[in-house]
Order: C-alpha cells, then structure tokens, then sequence
C-alpha cells in the first residue's frame, strides 16, 4: 500500500481537504439517519481496508479496493477532525 500512497498523494491531499471542508460546514452528524450514514462511510472504509489486508480479490479489482481505502480514510479523518474542532470552537452547533 506504500508505493500506491506514494503514487496517489495529491488525491489522498485533496480527498483529505475535502472532507475537512466539508466536515467544517456540516458539523458532526445530529440526527439519526446522518449518524447511520457517517456510520455506513466508516464501515465501507473498514470493509475495503479488511479486503486489501486479507487479500481475497486479487489485480486490478485489488488495486481498486485498495485506492477507494485511502481515499475514503483520508476523507472521513478530515471531515472528523474539522467537524470536532469547529464543534470544540462553537462554531457550529
């Protein structure tokens, strides 16, 4: 995964910018139907994360899987992090 993050890296910077604006718009989910959303976000990144470790779909899907578990990570650690530090500064309620 280290040589497909080194190729990737300006797509990783710009999912992770991403997410970080729009986790600063948005705020932390509040109702239950978006926190069964952020939920469902977390868990298809688990669940591409599980499938690369344990290799079970093999070339190019791989490869795939692979990149949608970076990016999806990358997303939802910058949507996160500003929706807490927005929360933490009242910005958003």
């Amino acid at each position: 995964m280290t040589p497909l993050a080194t190729m990737l890296w300006p797509a990783l910077a710009a999912s992770l910018l991403l997410g970080a604006g729009i986790g600063w718009l948005a705020g932390l989910p509040r109702t239950g139907p978006a926190r069964w959303g952020a939920l469902a976000l977390v868990l298809g990144a688990g669940l591409c994360g599980a499938l690369t470790a344990a290799g079970l779909v093999p070339g190019r899907a791989a490869t795939w899987i692979e990149c949608a578990a970076l990016l999806l990570a990358a997303y939802l650690v910058g949507a996160i992090a500003a929706a807490g530090i927005a929360q933490g500064r009242g910005i958003r309620p």
